[in-house]
């Protein structure tokens, strides 16, 4: 059944065409039960807050999580970030070593790597183990729709998306994904340490 507070869900990511289909994602009830593969992570090469190139495959033999953001945005966003900030600082040793965090932009064209890097200093963001990701609008545009993220500009300029955080497991499986914000920080960080402890 879906939780309660969360909407936890492992969606089928298709990298080249048609929408994302859902699947349900891990019990809501014992947390030593394996979390699912749903499938390949979708690639991706862009710019962190430091001006250099990441892409997926720096982070293999890393658990990672990755979401969506953009900085001008007064809400939500800075919500899903504080909330990653505390897991961070929760996961301890874990963090960087372990476990990594990405933050993707959807607004390319404000979101420069100067202005995520001031974005993730603000929230106190360890970029031993978070960077924080830009890159052309035809490449954001790219990633965005091959995770299966909406997001489309307002006419007052802000962003409307998707929020949806993936967690990707240490061979680049996405295993279960966090639909909005209201997810309990605690079962997120019990998911990535499940994922950094799991054993083929």
């Amino acid at each position: 059944m879906w939780r309660s507070t969360t909407v936890v869900l492992g969606l089928l990511l298709l990298s080249l065409a048609g929408p994302p289909q859902v699947a349900m994602g891990h019990s809501t009830t014992d947390q030593s039960e394996r979390l699912p593969t749903v499938g390949p992570a979708p690639d991706f090469s862009l710019t962190s807050q430091d001006g250099a190139p990441v892409s997926l495959a720096d982070f293999h033999g890393k658990v990672l999580a990755v979401t969506f953001i953009f900085t001008s945005c007064a809400d939500t966003c800075p919500r899903l970030t504080a909330k990653m900030a505390e897991v961070q600082d929760a996961l301890g040793a874990d963090f960087g070593t372990n476990i990594s965090f990405v933050s993707i932009t959807v607004d390319p064209e404000r979101d420069t790597p100067a202005v995520l890097k001031d974005y993730a200093e603000a929230f106190g963001a360890n970029l031993k183990g978070w960077v924080f990701l830009t890159g052309t609008p035809a490449a954001i545009d790219d990633v965005i729709k091959r995770y299966g993220i909406f997001a489309a500009r307002e006419a007052t300029g802000d962003i409307d998306h998707t929020f949806l955080t993936s967690l990707i497991d240490r061979d680049g499986n996405i295993r279960v994904q966090y639909l909005g914000v209201r997810f309990d920080p605690e079962e997120f960080r019990r998911d990535l340490l499940s994922l950094a402890t799991e054993t083929h």
